[in-house]
């Protein structure tokens, strides 16, 4: 006896709504981290290019609070993060020259690299800073370095690379170097 189509669509639909629950329970998981956009209207580059941009900023910002929010759920346990985000630049540049419709695109060269400013405060359990300051990361390689992307983050793929990359070349080792001199607890 074969399941009516029906009742697969009703149990494809109840899979994909506990999938998206678990997916936003995710999201919301990295109490350890404080994430703000400042303005993000005025952002350099969260152009799309074909949908609409309110979706698309909205889209953007979503898939960066992942990112910081995946940064976040390494760190150790009691930390607070405190990230604000002043500008993105998009890896790429929009442009319709490329095609015959004069249709948008977003064309990824060289030329037009990633970049993200956000300043930021790291604190342990007991309050004292770990480490803060105004980053302005920019990878004027992208194209040339591996990537180090998950399916998450296959619209920021770019982006995802050159953070994570400043996360466990300069953030890591600041937090590695305040637990050392911390005193060790006997058991």
């Amino acid at each position: 006896m074969t399941t009516p189509i029906w009742r697969k669509l009703m149990m494809a639909g109840a899979l994909a709504g506990l999938m998206s629950a678990s997916f936003h329970g995710l999201a919301e998981d990295a109490s350890n981290l404080a994430l703000t956009f400042q303005e993000p209207e005025k952002f350099t580059d969260i152009r799309p290019a074909n949908e609409s941009r309110a979706r698309f900023r909205e889209r953007t910002l979503a898939g960066f609070e992942r990112i910081f929010q995946e940064f976040a759920a390494e760190l150790p346990e009691g930390y607070q993060w405190q990230v604000t985000v002043t500008d993105i630049d998009l890896a790429g540049d929009v442009n319709p020259m490329y095609t015959r419709t004069g249709q948008d695109i977003r064309v990824v060269k060289d030329l037009y690299s990633p970049r993200v400013a956000f300043t930021h405060v790291l604190r342990d359990g007991y309050g004292e800073q770990v480490a803060a300051g105004d980053e302005n990361i920019r990878d004027m390689g992208f194209l040339q370095s591996p990537r180090m992307v998950g399916p998450r983050h296959q619209d920021l793929r770019y982006e995802y690379t050159m953070l994570k990359r400043w996360f466990e070349r300069d953030l890591m080792p600041q937090i590695e170097a305040h637990q050392a001199k911390l005193p060790k607890v006997s058991q």
